[in-house]
């Protein structure tokens, strides 16, 4: 990407612009959330219209502002444009010194104009003739190429102005933050958890992350390796709140309960209803996880079924029907993917049985846990322990560890 000299970005809103009487809501949550996005620039100027938004650069760094924009949930598309006035010369000079500034000389172009503004005098098929031919006269060795121009000079005639561009970049597409709800995301340090809970967001929901650690049995560093993953999902959202639960007394009173096979289904139904409480207490309406089917023992159908019965509210698992090397590309292209490989063992992995229970029987499960009278005590004790941060991009930029 390399800096521009326009001096506005046009951007294309998303899934949102289809939502009716709630489009206006989901746009002003896109507004509302790039204006944060971009408080860094003070001169910044936003101006918003039916279904685009214009960012007015005013001298700042196009590269910076767009990198931010490709982080912003809710946006189908955005371009560098040339703004001019709604008249045939005006939009013709401005298309011709936006092809003359093109650092790569094109040898074939195209023009596709888009009237918006029916009131134009001339239509979108004059003006690809009118526009074209100007250039063509204007630009010595350019030619006409309709199917696979080395450029697409696109033109759109909007109410008060055209707008003149050749780049689209494409977003992340999906709902602006916070606009479908909340929920929590249960974050272990692996691979999966982290697509899950960026996918979450994806849908606009805002997202909180619960972390199940068993220091001392596990380092302080695994702990800052799941820190550092909801800092990295903090950069598509205003803030992730973490927390963080000793689970060490849990695991150990499940263990001596006799019955290896059974520890992971009887360890994640307590995470479950520990995740459940927290999640109320802080008006989440569903619990987020990275399970993929058959991808563990505990992601067996069998299992989840036994598992989920623990939930006090809805389960969503984006990553049910993905393979193993979907969610790796997935974990790349959000840059979680360095982080989950970091070598530091969550609880889960260190007490982990050499065969767990792929079909676990629910009248076992619970007789085990009706053994277990510490047990509600023991989770009541884990959540008043439980340590909670609000990590955001910015200080994930400037503080090395929240503890």
């Amino acid at each position: 990407m390399e800096e521009i000299n326009n001096p506005i970005i046009m951007v294309r809103m998303g899934e949102q612009t289809l939502k009716g009487r709630n489009r206006h809501r989901f746009e002003r949550a896109v507004l509302e959330h790039l204006q944060w996005r971009l408080e860094r620039f003070p001169h910044v100027q936003f101006e918003a219209s039916y279904g685009r938004l214009y960012i007015h650069l005013n001298g700042e760094s196009y590269i910076d502002i767009a990198e931010r924009i490709s982080r912003t949930f809710g946006i189908f598309s955005f371009s560098p444009v040339n703004r001019c006035e709604l008249s045939l010369e005006a939009i013709r000079e401005t298309a011709l010194r936006l092809m003359k500034s093109l650092k790569d000389k094109p040898t074939t172009f195209k023009v596709s104009v888009r009237r918006v503004n029916k009131d134009f005098l001339h239509d979108s098929q004059s003006m690809n003739n009118l526009v074209g031919g100007y250039i063509l006269q204007a630009i010595a060795g350019l030619e006409v190429d309709v199917h696979t121009p080395a450029v697409e000079l696109r033109i759109e005639i909007r109410e008060q102005h055209a707008y003149i561009f050749c780049e689209i970049i494409p977003g992340l597409g999906g709902y602006p933050s916070g606009t479908n709800g909340k929920a929590i995301v249960m974050l272990s340090g692996g691979i999966d958890s982290p697509v899950a809970g960026w996918l979450a967001l994806k849908q606009g929901l805002e997202l909180e992350a619960i972390h199940f650690h068993s220091f001392p049995y596990t380092s302080e560093r695994a702990q800052q390796k799941v820190i550092e993953l909801a800092e990295q999902l903090s950069c598509y959202s205003r803030s992730i709140v973490l927390h963080m639960v000793p689970f060490a007394d849990i695991q150990t009173g499940l263990k001596e309960l006799g019955n290896e096979t059974l520890l992971i289904t009887l360890m994640r139904r307590a995470m479950l209803r520990i995740t459940t409480e927290l999640g109320r207490q802080r008006a989440c309406k569903a619990i987020i996880t990275g399970d993929s089917l058959g991808q563990v023992a505990s992601q067996t159908l069998p299992s989840m079924s036994v598992i989920e019965q623990a939930a006090g509210m809805p389960i969503l698992r984006p990553l049910i029907m993905m393979d193993k090397q979907e969610i790796v590309s997935k974990a790349r292209m959000i840059g979680t993917f360095p982080v989950s490989i970091q070598p530091y063992e969550d609880c889960c992995t260190l007490f982990v049985p050499k065969s767990p229970s792929t079909n676990p029987n629910p009248s076992v499960i619970n007789r085990l846990e009706q053994r277990a009278a510490w047990l509600q005590g023991t989770m009541d004790e884990a959540i008043r322990n439980t340590v909670t941060v609000t990590i955001t991009e910015r200080m994930a930029r400037e503080t090395d560890s929240y503890f």
